[in-house]
């Protein structure tokens, strides 16, 4: 069978999409590795089917990292033996494309996201302008793709020319029910006379990136008009503004910082949620179509979610309802609906039952019949 290999920047332990990306080809015959970095904090290496690749920088962010990394991978891409070598998002996409070209190998990309859209790339120019050139000129030269929404799907169609497959970023189909999280007493004990609520170990949940844009400035606010405890659980270039605004606001015995979990570890604990959060800036193309892991990781835990109401939301929202979507991110806007979900228990029934049903359809052992069809179209 072919091999492939598939390019990241993250250190590989937390990229839920790729390991299952990656688990499905090898499940299929092919010989996959998944390259990403090595940092000086990072986890060991976890046992899949397919191979993994660490590559150690010193530099760790900024246009130095971006730099150095995509010089590493790219020697690294040189001297290995592969058919396909696919491209995960466009930090990764020039080392993928000169390599293909040399060695004459096909090539893939996956877009997670409009990158140049995203609020931390469109609202800084010179970043923007750098990032857009390497799109405009890399983009056009992949013509076998795919992503994670139709919305984007088309943008890339109709600024580029290529048309890509969507793969959306679901989980597998899990039985939450059965798994027994070992979850810290301090996530579920809080003193009563803190909150009104009928179940003091009630807990809303953010997973995921802690990124600009994900509106951070003001949920956490938010909160002071919310009978529940916030759990954070993620990293990313937010993190410490995240930390500023929880001790500004004097919630640091009701909004929680958990840091990054591996995906099993995380799995477990959002089932023990009572409602979800799904919400984004509309700051940037990026974010309104963009159509996030965890609105999916919800729904498969059968978790109630506060979600924007954005087209790709929308869609499967209007046919399965299992979120309560809110116009705007306001903090009155994102208070009321917090309070709701928890005050309006015929609502979270209703939301929590639908989750079920949705759930045996928007799993990965369905959405991976296109990752299958893709590559044995493109390598045989």
């Amino acid at each position: 069978m072919a091999s492939i290999i598939c390019t990241v920047t993250n250190d590989l332990t937390y990229d839920q999409r790729m390991i299952r990306i990656c688990t499905t080809l090898a499940q299929q015959g092919y010989t996959v590795t998944l390259v990403g970095r090595k940092l000086k904090q990072s986890a060991p290496l976890q046992q899949h089917l397919f191979q993994q690749k660490r590559l150690y920088c010193r530099f760790t962010k900024g246009p130095l990292f971006y730099a150095e990394y995509n010089l590493r991978l790219f020697i690294w891409l040189l001297f290995q033996k592969t058919d396909c070598i696919c491209a995960i998002d466009l930090d990764t996409i020039l080392p993928c494309y000169i390599a293909s070209k040399l060695k004459g190998t096909k090539r893939v990309y996956d877009a997670h996201e409009l990158f140049c859209e995203m609020k931390e790339i469109v609202t800084r120019p010179s970043r923007y302008r750098l990032w857009k050139r390497i799109e405009r000129f890399a983009v056009p030269n992949f013509k076998h793709g795919y992503t994670v929404c139709e919305p984007i799907a088309k943008e890339f169609e109709k600024m580029y020319g290529v048309k890509y497959e969507v793969v959306r970023s679901v989980p597998f189909r899990t039985d939450y029910k059965s798994q027994k999280p070992k979850v810290k007493e301090e996530d579920t004990k809080y003193k009563e006379q803190e909150f009104s609520n009928d179940n003091p170990s009630t807990f809303l949940l953010y997973q995921g990136a802690v990124n600009e844009g994900r509106s951070f400035e003001t949920l956490i606010p938010a909160m002071k008009q919310v009978d529940a405890p916030l759990h954070i659980y993620g990293d990313g270039n937010f993190f410490q503004q995240t930390q500023t605004l929880i001790h500004q606001q004097q919630l640091e015995d009701k909004v929680h910082l958990k840091g990054k979990l591996k995906p099993a570890e995380l799995n477990g604990i959002t089932a023990t949620a009572y409602a979800g959060i799904t919400i984004f800036e509309n700051n940037g193309l990026s974010n309104y179509l963009s159509l996030a892991n965890r609105f999916f990781d919800y729904i498969q835990a059968g978790v109630p979610q506060l979600c924007m109401d954005y087209p790709s939301y929308r869609k499967i929202n209007d046919e399965y309802e299992i979120a309560l979507l809110i116009p705007d991110t306001k903090e009155e806007t994102i208070a009321e609906g917090l309070t709701r979900l928890l005050n309006d228990k015929e609502l979270h029934e209703r939301l929590k039952a639908n989750c079920l049903r949705a759930a045996a359809v928007l799993n990965w052992q369905e959405e991976e019949k296109i990752v299958i069809n893709f590559y044995k179209k493109l390598l045989g």
